[in-house]
């Protein structure tokens, strides 16, 4: 018997006794086998042959073109080098400045009584010169003490007038020294 193998089916079989028998079927494993090796092999040299050849393309360029490369290449490598130079070169810098500084002991203010009665000033007076002395004005120092802003000018030129002042400012400073403000 005799099979007859149109492609990859098997197409019929011819026999002595009864000749001519068309038969429909795959091909036998064994043959599947080698039919995979073959292709197997094929795609491996293949595979061989363009790695091959795209190697030889590599080489072909790189002795070709070998000067832009390096070229390329040392530029890329110095502005990567200037670059990271220039951030560290003008970065600013800290310093670190240790210095003693005298600090006042904040001792409890102490009232000038004697000042005060020897210049005559009121304690409402001395309320409106510790207000002016906080930067008040005299229509904030009049709502701050429930008064009217005319009796506030009359308080504090009483008191410009008893510590010999022109200004407010003036006023705050002599009040300051004689120790009868903050």
């Amino acid at each position: 018997m005799t099979r007859i193998i149109c492609g990859f089916m098997v197409c019929g079989m011819l026999s002595e006794t009864s000749g001519w028998r068309p038969v429909r079927g795959t091909v036998r494993p064994h043959m599947d086998r080698t039919m995979k090796r073959q292709i197997l092999t094929y795609g491996v040299l293949g595979g061989i042959l363009i790695t091959v050849l795209k190697l030889i393309e590599y080489r072909f360029l790189v002795l070709e073109r070998s000067v832009e490369i390096y070229g390329a290449l040392i530029a890329a490598v110095f502005a990567v080098l200037g670059i990271w130079l220039g951030l560290k070169l003008t970065r600013p810098k800290d310093k670190v400045v240790i210095r003693e500084v005298p600090v006042a002991v904040e001792t409890p203010f102490l009232l000038n009584e004697t000042k005060l009665n020897e210049l005559g000033i009121t304690p409402r007076e001395l309320e409106i010169l510790g207000l002016i002395a906080k930067g008040l004005s005299n229509r904030e120092i009049a709502e701050k003490l429930f008064v009217s802003e005319n009796t506030v000018k009359t308080h504090s030129s009483r008191v410009f007038d008893k510590l010999s002042a022109k200004r407010r400012t003036q006023a705050v400073q002599i009040g300051k020294e004689l120790g009868l403000i903050r």
